[in-house]
């Protein structure tokens, strides 16, 4: 279970998943692990562009990176995310966004 006291701030991070250029990156690793190449690939975006994307739940532990033979993959910490979610009941309506968005974008 995610505390609330830890160092990040709750409403910038919900801010942040909700974010149509974050939330489409985490859509991606919602499954699996992913290399930063295929996700440029995929999202027709940069590697720096996805690690800018990603530097807020980089850096309060929600994704993380890790280094493999010169590549550069991306983890999504799902108990992190859900746990975070299920704490904001105004969450559930942004989670059926991003379901819509997904089916939409498939």
């Amino acid at each position: 279970m995610v505390k609330m006291d830890e160092n990040y701030d709750k409403q910038k991070m919900l801010e942040t998943l909700v974010d149509p250029n974050v939330s489409m990156i985490l859509l991606e690793l919602e499954d699996e692990s992913k290399e930063s190449s295929y996700l440029a690939e995929k999202l027709q975006i940069s590697d720096t562009e996805i690690k800018e994307r990603l530097a807020y739940v980089i850096q309060c532990g929600f994704v993380r990176i890790n280094l493999d033979k010169n590549k550069t993959i991306f983890t999504a910490d799902k108990e992190k995310l859900n746990d975070i979610m299920e704490m904001d009941e105004n969450f559930s309506g942004v989670v059926d966004g991003l379901t819509e968005l997904d089916q939409y974008l498939n």
